[in-house]
């Protein structure tokens, strides 16, 4: 069991968890604000790549912010996010660019240099974000990332979203655990921040085995996590599958959600800074509301109340986390 872990916070701040905020703060010495952008690009289980048709569950629309549109260019939509932003978060020092929707690697490596290029030259913008997936990493791609880190903070994003290699079949994720696990590890070697999304509530997956699989994403070399509970988008072909195989799924409502995301981070890796706890959709996309209204914001005071009810902190029952 880790030392100290019980009667100390070690990230730094008052928080029960290892907080993004926190890290940001510290990493940046201000606050820095995240800018979605959509570069227009596709996935490999889209194009054929791997697969068609996507993952069963993904509509980037329920997602993206309005000014976040692949017809406007990169440098309009960072004009345009940095005004939203400067509006609504007005101590905002500096930005990072967030390339969010779909596969941002999913392309050669002299195209991506064209269409990072114009967040790179703009002085507001602290760093890059890049969203993508296990298999639209190379070595060539790495060393890329790897010069530009020296110069800039840079952040890779894997959606790995399971550890289990029948679900990310049945979600049409195109590849397996074991490839996400080997990229990660790439990634990190090669000096780079990692992060990795996870999904709860994907079909016949339940809270027992996320328990027991906590040992495989406590073992992985990120930085940084995100947690997703599955909500059904409509006109996803997982809409259709919760209808015709609904015992197939195990979807929380918000009290046993933070029931559950509490305990669990009990047994994460206390060295993973958590960036979310939960997904948040706008109401007019989901097929089916389990949630209701209630915002992200709401949802993690309620994790941050919780936690501070039961005294729990993340990563107090985990072992042999390094």
């Amino acid at each position: 069991m880790h030392k100290n872990y019980h009667n100390a916070f070690p990230w730094g701040d008052n928080r029960r968890y290892n907080s993004y905020k926190h890290f940001l703060q510290k990493r940046f010495s201000g606050r820095i604000q995240k800018l979605t952008i959509n570069a227009g690009f596709t996935c490999p289980n889209r194009d054929g790549t791997v697969g068609t048709g996507g993952c069963t569950y993904c509509l980037n629309d329920a997602f993206n912010p309005s000014y976040c549109q692949p017809e406007k260019s990169v440098e309009q939509q960072l004009s345009e996010g940095i005004a939203f932003h400067a509006n609504r978060y007005r101590r905002a020092e500096g930005y990072l660019a967030y390339f969010q929707a779909f596969s941002n690697t999913h392309a050669p490596l002299m195209r991506l240099k064209e269409i990072y290029a114009p967040a790179l030259a703009n002085p507001l913008i602290k760093g890059i974000v890049i969203g993508t997936r296990p298999d639209c990493m190379d070595a060539e791609k790495l060393a890329y990332f790897r010069s530009l880190n020296e110069e800039r903070f840079v952040s890779i994003e894997y959606g790995v979203e399971s550890t289990e290699d029948r679900t990310l079949l049945r979600i049409n994720r195109g590849h397996s655990f074991q490839q996400a696990t080997d990229t990660i590890a790439a990634t990190a070697e090669a000096g780079i921040h990692v992060g990795a999304h996870f999904i709860f509530g994907l079909p016949e997956e339940n809270p027992e085995l996320w328990f027991n699989n906590i040992h495989k994403i406590n073992d992985l070399k990120i930085n940084s996590i995100k947690f997703h509970q599955l909500q059904i988008i409509k006109g996803c072909a997982i809409e259709q599958e919760f209808y015709n195989h609904r015992s197939d799924f195990h979807l929380f409502d918000i009290e046993t959600y933070v029931n559950f995301i509490t305990k669990y981070i009990t047994h994460l890796n206390p060295h993973f800074i958590i960036e979310r706890f939960a997904g948040e959709v706008p109401p007019r996309y989901l097929a089916f509301s389990h949630w209701g209204t209630i915002r992200y914001d709401v949802v993690l005071q309620m994790i941050e109340r919780r936690l501070e009810e039961k005294g729990w902190r993340q990563g107090q029952l985990t072992v042999n986390c390094n």
